[in-house]
């Protein structure tokens, strides 16, 4: 019973964990160290359930099945093997996702953009609408549409392209590649939707930063605007964790909280994460892996 009592504590602790989280609301104010520490916090508690919850398994399927007459033994190792399993087939899909999509976007042409922080490689796709993002995994593409390339001037085109940069400078498609996968294998814990929309949200956020150190960010707050205003046809959002863009559909609050912080005093001068809030994050991740030293005490 002992196997089954560690699934039912880390169930409770993941969902202890979610609730608590909620009591209290981030900061709205648009400064830099209010975004990291939403960043901090809304990362923290979206990976430590779920990888709590694995971890756990883990070390259930290494202690074994137990003796074969106990029922309890039997039934923790099949569902650990199972949530194992189902986690390892919702990464294999979503490198499916991202392998299919990168093949897709390599047979458009690619054209050379000359922009005031240099020349940006793109693959141009034949479209009217507007539309630009990283597709890919660890190492992704970048894309735009035709009608992206029309709707803008140069400036803000520049603008766009730089916060594209911005994505690939910060590898948000790879690091998104896995936080998608731990989305879809604990959808059923709370407030995983919004958590999951509050890291796009600040992913969007990062990556007009930095493009805010390149281009001027009234001109990238411009080009927000004018992008988000030709919505595209329609908006897959299983490929939200293969992809990343900076038109890609936001609720009207979300498009808000970029322009304010965009327009935010602090933007122009990139400060440091403190290294209270590194500790604090890495702290929590290494909690996460405490299911594992329980495999030395087992008989």
């Amino acid at each position: 019973m002992m196997h089954v009592n560690m699934i039912g504590i880390a169930i409770a602790v993941a969902l202890l964990i979610r609730l608590l989280s909620f009591q209290t609301q981030p900061a709205t104010q648009p400064s830099l160290q209010n975004w990291q520490r939403r960043w901090a916090k809304a990362l923290s508690v979206f990976v430590v359930p779920p990888l709590f919850l694995l971890m756990t398994a883990v070390a259930v399927i290494v202690m074994g099945r137990g003796g074969g007459h106990e029922w309890g033994g039997q039934l923790s190792y099949q569902i650990s093997v199972g949530f194992v399993a189902i986690a390892g087939l919702l990464w294999l899909h979503l490198s499916w996702q991202a392998f299919s999509a990168q093949r897709s976007i390599c047979q458009h042409p690619v054209k050379t953009i000359q922009t005031a922080f240099g020349p940006v490689v793109s693959h141009v796709i034949n479209v009217p609408e507007a539309f630009s993002a990283q597709v890919g995994c660890w190492q992704p593409a970048l894309v735009i549409s035709q009608g992206l390339m029309t709707h803008l001037d140069n400036e803000h085109l520049a603008a766009v392209l730089a916060h594209e940069e911005g994505h690939a400078h910060y590898q948000d498609t790879f690091w998104f590649f896995w936080l998608g996968g731990l989305r879809r294998l604990t959808c059923w814990l709370p407030g995983t939707t919004e958590l999951w929309q509050e890291l796009l949200l600040l992913r969007e956020i990062r990556a007009d930063r930095w493009a805010g150190q390149r281009v001027d960010t009234l001109v990238l707050a411009e080009s927000l605007m004018s992008v988000v205003s030709m919505p595209l046809k329609s908006s897959d959002r299983s490929s939200e964790a293969v992809w990343a863009g900076f038109s890609c559909p936001a609720a009207p609050s979300r498009l808000s909280q970029r322009v304010d912080a965009l327009l935010a005093n602090d933007t122009a001068v990139p400060e440091p994460i403190s290294s209270r809030l590194i500790e604090s994050h890495w702290v929590c991740m290494a909690w996460s892996l405490t299911p594992l030293l329980t495999i030395p005490f087992h008989r």
